[in-house]
Parts: C-alpha cells; structure tokens; sequence
C-alpha cells in the first residue's frame, strides 16, 4: 500500500479526519467521496490502484463520520457536507497546482459527488459514480414514512459476493452500525430531489457503475435519477450479479480497471480550476 498521509480541515461541524494517499510524480489528482455510515480508510485498495496509475489521491471522512468530529451519522444539509468536500478539493489543487481533478464517489458518496459536480463540474475533468444514491432510494421514503426509525444497521451481506467484505465491515470500529438519523434522512430525500431539480451536467463527463443485483440501492431508483442527471458526454455500466459496493466485489479489478480507463480516456481535457 502507498504511504499514508494524515492531516485536517476545518468542517461545518468541526475538525474533518483527512487522508493523502502520494506518489513522487503524480499525473492528477484523484478526490474520493466514501458512502453512509463508513469512512474514506476503506478505500486504501481504490487509493493503490489510482497511486499506481499516477494519481496524488485525496479523502475526508464526512462531518459525522470516521474519525472527523460531529454527531455521529448527522448530517441536517448536504450542502454543507458538498461545502466540506470542497475544502479538500482546493487543497489537493494547493497541493499540485495545474493537475487535472477526478472525481470518484460510492453510494451516498456518489449523491454527493453528483452534487458537487453539478456545482463545480467545469473545474473537473472527469465524475465516477459507483453505487450512486440518485432519483429515488426506498430505505428513505420508508424510514420517513415510520413513526419511530427502526434500530436496524445494513445487513452486510448486501455489500458482496466476498464474505470476507462484510466481516470486515462489521468488526470495523469506526463504520457506524446503529440506526438512522431522521433529520439526516429527511437531508437525504431534499438532496436526492435537488440533484434531480438541477438537471443535467453537461460541463464534465461523468461515468456510473452499478452492481445489476444492488440490494441496498437498487438499480431501477438509481436509474430514474440518472435519466435528468446524464449529460451529453455521460455513460454507464452494470456488472451483472455485483451487489452494492463494487469497488469490495469479487469483479473489483474489473471495476477499478474501468474506472482508470474512463479517468485515462478523459485527462486530455482537464479543467485545473483554482
């Protein structure tokens, strides 16, 4: 694994837990957006195989996640946790003045970096969604439909076909196990119906991946977002019998291998923003 590089930003709730993942002569900057519940260590795989492609890779664990400050799993605006994801994407350019910026977000991360395209997509050259919480998400219309929100963590055989995946993710301190926030839930939906509000991006090509036997985001919600989201230079790509978290599948090194080509086939026409 490459070397590892801890350090902080100031969040909308606190101190944000940030990582670096570095390489001597970096090509571009790769920024990760890790999922609900989780935190950005769970991406070291994804980070070694960008590090190997000749990307200086970023993360933060979200406001309420991991090891950043905030109450756990609360989250009242995803603007804001956008506004806190922007902070490390400046500081990777501070960092590597004049690299073209990737994008790549999982899951609820997905929905962010969705966002954050929509917001700052003309400063980037190229968006992976994988798993991406887009259009419409049953676990958010049935938790705000309950009167009490269940004391029910996801089940980790959604994750992968690799057992090894979700006794991973059980025995891992820092991934939150407990139950939702309402009011994070209720950011969620109001997130989910802006992204679809905004519209399409057109302003830098964007590539979603989803695993065709997603349990916990399934397919068909996820597909009626991408139908306002997808720009002109947009595409997409289901892997057949993937579960949730195809970066964790047992087809990983075919995912990662499409995310590099579609990140390679786009740097020619990066944008470097400020």
């Amino acid at each position: 694994m490459p070397e590892t590089l801890a350090f902080t930003l100031d969040g909308h709730a606190g101190t944000l837990a940030a990582r670096q993942w570095e390489t001597a002569t970096p090509r571009y900057i790769a920024l990760l957006c890790h999922g609900y519940g989780e935190h950005a260590g769970r991406y070291d795989h994804v980070a070694a195989r960008l590090v190997d492609d000749g990307a200086a890779v970023y993360a933060v664990d979200h406001a309420g996640h991991g090891l950043s400050d905030g109450e756990r799993v609360f989250v009242p605006d995803f603007e804001l946790v956008v506004d806190d994801f922007r902070r490390l994407d400046l500081t990777a350019r501070r960092d590597h003045p004049g690299l073209p910026v990737a994008l790549i977000g999982h899951s609820m991360g997905g929905m962010i970096a969705a966002r954050y395209a929509q917001r700052f997509g003309d400063e980037l050259a190229a968006v992976v969604l994988s798993g991406p919480v887009l259009g419409t998400w049953p676990v958010v219309d049935t938790l705000l439909a309950a009167d009490e929100i269940p004391d029910t963590p996801i089940d980790p055989e959604t994750l992968s076909r690799d057992p090894e995946v979700g006794r991973a993710y059980i025995d891992d301190p820092l991934v939150w196990h407990g139950p939702f926030q309402r009011v994070t839930v209720q950011a969620l939906k109001a997130c989910l119906d802006l992204v679809t509000t905004a519209g399409p991006v057109e302003t830098v090509p964007v590539l979603w991946l989803h695993g065709e036997d997603d349990r916990l985001v399934p397919l068909d919600g996820t597909a009626s977002g991408w139908s306002t989201f997808a720009g002109s230079t947009s595409s997409s790509k289901v892997y057949p019998g993937a579960r949730h978290e195809i970066f964790n599948e047992t087809n990983r090194d075919e995912v990662l291998g499409d995310v590099l080509d579609f990140v390679r086939s786009h740097l020619g026409e990066a944008r470097t923003g400020g």
